[in-house]
């Protein structure tokens, strides 16, 4: 897969999934040919579930939860408790990381039919405290932001695990 932040189109949806795309691709590219013990080590004191399984894991459910719960309005069946609300993150060092991969592909393959399937002025189904409910656009700049904030992490973790830079 070639990865690319330039859309071949300008209209804000196709930039918008572009960059979409971009970051979830960069968030695979960190995890390349890296070993499941060098994925699943935690390497800062405090912050005990930061390892780069949890932090894909982490991706996946967070696209879950505001495309399937938020703007859908299904019903939260993430991992999560209300006892460990980051349960995403402890889990994913009990699956390989191939697996947690390709779940994380399949799950953006899916979303991307979603997101075709709907205007970007659509509001969610599950609203906020407020009353109000984030429309598709948000939530898809949401989405960017998440990921690529948690790109920097893996970015730190990859360099710690293998010494591995510039995916």
């Amino acid at each position: 897969m070639t990865r690319t932040d330039t859309p071949p189109a300008w209209d804000e949806r196709t930039q918008l999934t572009t960059f979409l795309d971009y970051v979830r691709a960069t968030a695979r590219a960190k995890c390349e040919e890296l070993s499941d013990d060098d994925a699943r080590k935690a390497p800062l004191p405090g912050s005990p579930l930061m390892t780069l399984s949890g932090l894909i894991s982490h991706l996946r459910w967070v696209e879950y939860y505001w495309f399937r719960v938020v703007f859908l309005g299904e019903e939260d069946e993430g991992p999560w408790t209300d006892e460990d609300p980051d349960r995403e993150m402890r889990i994913a060092v009990d699956v390989p990381l191939s697996r947690l991969l390709q779940e994380y592909a399949e799950d953006c393959a899916r979303h991307n039919e979603l997101i075709a399937a709907h205007g970007l002025d659509t509001g969610a189904r599950r609203k906020r405290d407020d009353g109000s409910a984030p429309d598709l656009r948000w939530i898809l700049l949401h989405l960017i932001e998440e990921t690529a904030r948690h790109n920097g992490h893996l970015d730190i973790l990859r360099e710690m695990a293998d010494g591995r830079t510039g995916a």
